[in-house]
């Protein structure tokens, strides 16, 4: 794919120099000479000596520079750039250091457009809406804003808003960034280790549910009718009747940032009982994993709200994760053959999951598992921190080609969030004690005689429609085989870069021989006889005039190829 077959107007088109001119100017000038889109940088940045040069001026680190681009090429970058912290199987740790510290800093957007806003998604003036509207925005992000109201029954509420035109700027990022993945997986084969299509196929899953709010509205009320009778965890109400894709409206829920508690502004909010908070937000979070199957993914500090009386709060459900069934038996399998040293058995749990790449060695891949599991075989639980071994573990499975399922990335994530805020809370309560009794549920539950039975009947039930479709599958396939119709379809893999060389080449060697031809034909019009006319016109004119439009071209082509930067 070229990028004149997805850029279908100028904003694409100045999207696309945009994107090119940034990535040279950070010292990756050579990706954009490999993916063909140096015509969109001027020639003076796209010299050979030039590419590298920001690289290797610089004592900054790659993960900077990304960090560098994404934050000058806006909000849908940046959240690539936090999709990439949630992938650490994948992108290595010192660029995923350099990530984390770019922050979602967005001005906000004129409240007044803001106001029609919300009229036009709701149908009504914002005066109907609520008693009382705040014009001053409490939060701005790349997506939206929110803002402080009160509904006409005396609740307190907060009004989330879409930004205008935001899902068509996204559209056009996500494709631009959807062929520049396809092309550096043609064009650069040792960068597929970083799975770019993978990762832009994420993203855009990750931003059509931050898109739309009835999504994060649903996700919420979900939450809310688990813990509805939960007093100690506090969860936001929807209110359905204020919200749409484009506007969302949340009661309020009491409390204070969770750091912000840890701090002790006052005394007020040291006053309750940290353990009790601890063992309510640990139990609140496995509830969500094997009771509920859908867990808040992000429970980060701001997410997180602690009341004076100890009772826990949640936010900001537009990032959620899923355990399936399969999911959380391949979980449970992992972590009882890691307990029991079987690694063995981790692998080929690994492997039903889909984790195993083309290029994994499972003999190596044990090895390095049996390494990681012997450095903590023996030690206390109280020793052992969540969030290192997860990191090793991602580590490990990094290097050997395995790309973990991402809700069970998300499921790590949140798990090391949500430890490290317990240990800040209580550092005697270990999650791993609470999250081996829950695992222990989980397994008797799976080995129980009436699942066994549910399951064996769900068994002999494929078993027996496979034995019944077979013989019409058969006869189908000898069918196909006696007719001709089967076809071996072979595809070249890496093949589009030197067939673009190839063309380029022809090209130019084409347009070299027109050059000649032009310069030949005018030197023998030229030696012509100087009675010769054509119109009243001498026949040397024409021989300059091909001379002059000789040397137009013959510029041209010197300067497509000093553009290349193939001239030595």
């Amino acid at each position: 794919m070229t990028p004149l077959q997805f850029t279908r107007n100028v904003r694409s088109l100045n999207r696309l120099r945009r994107i090119a001119y940034v990535l040279t100017q950070h010292g990756f000038g050579h990706i954009v000479a490999r993916i063909n889109l140096g015509r969109f940088v001027p020639v003076w940045m796209m010299r050979r000596s030039q590419r590298e040069k920001r690289l290797a001026d610089t004592t900054s680190s790659i993960g900077q520079h990304i960090a560098q681009v994404c934050a000058e090429l806006g909000p849908t970058f940046i959240k690539f750039a936090q999709l990439l912290t949630s992938r650490p199987d994948i992108v290595p740790e010192d660029v995923l250091r350099e990530l984390r510290q770019l922050h979602d800093d967005v001005p906000p957007f004129d409240s007044q457009t803001a106001v029609r806003i919300i009229a036009d998604e709701l149908g009504r003036p914002v005066e109907d809406c609520f008693a009382t509207f705040e014009s001053t925005p409490i939060a701005s992000g790349s997506i939206g804003q929110v803002y402080r109201a009160t509904g006409h029954d005396g609740r307190e509420l907060v009004v989330k808003v879409q930004r205008p035109d935001v899902a068509d700027i996204i559209a056009v990022d996500v494709q631009l960034l959807r062929w520049l993945a396809e092309s550096l997986e043609n064009l650069i084969p040792e960068l597929n280790a970083y799975r770019p299509t993978l990762l832009v196929s994420e993203l855009e899953n990750m931003l059509m549910r931050e898109l739309d709010y009835i999504s994060e509205a649903s996700s919420t009320a979900k939450f809310a009718r688990k813990f509805a009778n939960t007093e100690s965890i506090n969860i936001p109400t929807v209110i359905w009747d204020l919200c749409s894709p484009k506007v969302l409206t949340l009661t309020t829920v009491p409390g204070a940032n969770f750091e912000v508690v840890l701090r002790g502004v006052n005394e007020k909010q040291q006053s309750f009982n940290k353990t009790l908070a601890a063992k309510q937000l640990a139990d609140c979070f496995l509830q969500q994993v094997f009771e509920l199957g859908v867990f808040h993914a992000d429970p980060h500090p701001g997410n997180v709200l602690i009341d004076e009386h100890g009772h826990i709060g949640l936010i900001d459900f537009g990032q959620t994760g899923t355990i399936t069934e399969e999911l959380m038996t391949e979980i449970v399998v992992i972590v009882y053959a890691a307990v029991n040293n079987q690694i063995d058995v981790v692998v080929d749990a690994l492997a039903d999951l889909g984790a195993l790449g083309p290029e994994t060695d499972r003999r190596q891949l044990a090895r390095a598992m049996q390494i990681l599991l012997d450095k903590y075989y023996g030690l206390p639980i109280k020793r052992i921190d969540l969030g290192t071994v997860m990191n090793e573990f991602t580590d490990v499975v990094r290097q050997h080609d395995v790309i973990t399922p991402r809700e069970l990335l998300m499921l790590f994530k949140a798990l090391a969030l949500v430890s490290s805020a317990v240990s800040q809370l209580d550092p005697d309560l270990n999650m791993i004690e609470l999250l081996g009794m829950r695992l222990r549920k989980v397994a008797k539950d799976r080995l129980s005689p009436a699942r066994i039975a549910k399951e064996s009947a769900a068994w002999s039930w494929h078993l027996f429609s496979i034995a019944r479709q077979a013989p019409r599958q058969l006869r189908e396939v000898m069918r196909g085989l006696s007719s001709g119709k089967w076809r071996l379809h072979v595809r070249h893999e890496n093949i589009d870069k030197l067939i673009n060389e190839l063309d380029r080449s022809s090209n130019r060697l084409a347009f070299s021989v027109v050059i000649a031809a032009i310069i030949v034909g005018s030197s023998v019009v030229v030696s012509a006889g100087t009675t010769l006319t054509v119109f009243d016109i001498k026949v040397q004119y024409f021989g300059i005039v091909g001379y002059l439009i000789a040397g137009v071209l013959g510029l041209g082509l010197s300067w497509a190829i000093y553009r290349s930067g193939r001239l030595h």
